[in-house]
């Protein structure tokens, strides 16, 4: 049994590894309302000037528009290729799916800098010239990873008796998909999609070695951050760069996480009973 120290040791410490993550995220969050051009601290005054400026950046609003784009199509691409592979893996037993499976999650471990520099050679070498669409297929290697995690997951908790109750019912293979799997993938899936955009909208160092004459918001904070005048842009830009990873990362984490004993899920999925009528009074 847990003592009162242990608790509050725990506690401590967890505050404190809390602190360590965020109080610089608050800061640079502070200093986004800062009056003056220089930063000091404690902060003179508070205003939102920074905010207005930043958005009348022609290069600022560019660089967002790309960010969102490639992230965009980076989700889509990791939404196909992800999934097909997580079926794949988790229906059929092949030689080598261990392997597969692998080597489907290795570049998400892999420094972001072996990732860029290979992808640089490769789109070197085939000749095609750096562009949205290099950014979006760069991003797109380790976005797949995060969908593949997801829906592999689900499927391993998806008992493999509905699909078969279905099919013995008379669903044929679309209508098993649409009633029976679907509902328990749905939400799986948007939880992938979600992780893949916000990976790739705050993604800098594989950016850096794809993106040619492309500047997305990450690439646009490492260019200006060493010029003091654009200071005060830069930490309004970073703000809005942690917002919008943070807001996709907590919808994943509230579709994907397991309800508390006692409670009721986060995720609406219907009973394994309600998917197989729907499933043979579809046939």
């Amino acid at each position: 049994m847990e003592t009162r120290g242990v608790r509050i040791f725990m506690r401590v410490t967890s505050v404190l590894v809390l602190a360590f993550l965020y109080v610089p995220l608050a800061v640079i969050f502070l200093y986004a309302f800062n009056s003056t051009v220089g930063q000091k601290w404690p902060p003179s005054a508070l205003t939102t000037h920074w905010f207005g400026v930043a958005w009348r950046n022609t290069e600022v609003r560019e660089a967002l528009f790309t960010s969102v784009r490639a992230a965009l199509g980076a989700t889509v691409i990791a939404l196909g290729l992800g999934s097909l592979a997580a079926f794949a893996v988790h229906r059929f037993k092949f030689f080598g799916r261990e392997a597969l499976s692998f080597v489907l999650v290795l570049p998400i471990a892999l420094p972001g800098i072996i990732t860029g520099l290979a992808l640089n050679s490769a789109i070197s070498s085939s000749g095609l010239s750096f562009s949205l669409l290099t950014i979006i297929v760069g991003h797109a290697t380790f976005c797949v990873v995060v969908v593949y995690n997801n829906v592999i997951a689900r499927l391993r908790r998806t008992p493999g008796s509905l699909v078969e109750a279905s099919m013995d019912l008379g669903a044929d293979g679309w209508q098993t998909f649409r009633y029976v799997i679907w509902p328990n993938l749905a939400t799986a899936l948007v939880a992938g999609g979600l992780l893949a955009f916000a990976l790739s909208f705050d993604e800098v160092v594989v950016t850096i070695f794809t993106a040619g004459p492309q500047i997305t918001l990450p690439i646009w904070i490492f260019n200006n951050l060493l010029r003091p005048t654009r200071l005060p842009q830069v930490n309004v830009v970073a703000m809005v760069v942690v917002l919008a990873s943070f807001v996709p990362v907590y919808l994943a984490v509230r579709l994907t996480r397991e309800p508390a004993p006692g409670r009721f899920p986060a995720e609406v999925v219907p009973k394994p009973q309600e998917q197989l009528a729907v499933a043979s009074a579809a046939v």
